[in-house]
């Protein structure tokens, strides 16, 4: 029997090979990278060559959910739609019946469960994408949410979708700190650029600030300044290296003669 051309049969070892055929679309999209701070959550996605005559605000990987809360998305963009215009709808119905904006949490818990309900049921397929929601609880706390095609939702410090998430991910175990404002835009950044090139040609970076309405999507000139202060300090970082290495060689030249 073919157990991948079903959604709702399971293989012999309890595989859904549609659900993981869809995870794999989320591998093959461009990277999206958040970070959680004090006081900002720091979005940064690799910006998708587009054609000359296209114009590239129809090919948004960040959207707004609500006045509060921001996905960024790997993997298909037209399911992509689909879903987000799906929270949106929620958002409002949940502030229009209980006269309160849902929480980051509530939206979260929401997409995940509606990415669960196309992995069971019959004449669908699952949603080929991975989302980040981000935004800030009502005590003022930055709170980052991941979801899968599975209908998994959990909550993050910091995390990487869509290709060569993997590395990003293993970098920002080792590297990631709490930080705040510039210092957590820079390290979204440096996450950023252990697999894409530099320059604000390929990278695109959001910032959602503590009590402030909506997303602050950072100029091209000032991504170009961040990058350079990166790559100044490595720079920097390697000739004093560089220094060390040969001071200790002449050292222990001496030492021998």
């Amino acid at each position: 029997m073919a157990y991948d051309s079903a959604i709702t049969v399971f293989s012999p070892d309890g595989h859904l090979f549609q659900v993981e055929y869809a995870m794999e679309a989320v591998r093959k999209g461009t990277l999206a990278v958040a970070v959680r701070g004090s006081d900002v959550v720091v979005i940064g996605v690799e910006k998708k060559m587009v054609a000359k005559l296209q114009d590239p605000r129809t090919m948004r990987k960040i959207q707004m959910i609500d006045d509060h809360i921001t996905v960024a998305f790997a993997g298909l963009t037209a399911d992509a739609r689909v879903l987000i215009n799906r929270a949106r709808v929620e958002a409002q119905s949940h502030r229009l019946t209980l006269e309160d904006s849902a929480s980051v949490e509530h939206m979260a818990r929401y997409i995940g469960g509606v990415q669960q309900k196309y992995t069971q049921s019959g004449g669908v397929r699952p949603f080929g994408l991975s989302t980040l929601i981000c935004g800030f609880s009502p005590e003022g706390k930055a709170e980052l949410w991941h979801t899968d095609p599975s209908g998994t939702y959990t909550a993050w410090k910091a995390n990487a979708i869509g290709r060569s998430s993997k590395p990003v991910r293993e970098w920002l175990e080792k590297n990631y700190e709490e930080k705040s404002g510039d210092n957590c835009v820079e390290l979204c950044v440096k996450a950023l650029l252990e697999v894409c090139e530099p320059g604000s040609k390929h990278l695109e970076i959001a910032v959602v600030r503590k009590g402030v309405d909506g997303v602050d999507t950072l100029d091209e000139k000032i991504v170009d300044e961040v990058i350079k202060k990166i790559e100044d300090e490595k720079a920097a970082a390697e000739e004093a290296k560089k220094r060390r290495a040969q001071a200790a060689e002449e050292a222990a030249r001496a030492a021998q003669g």
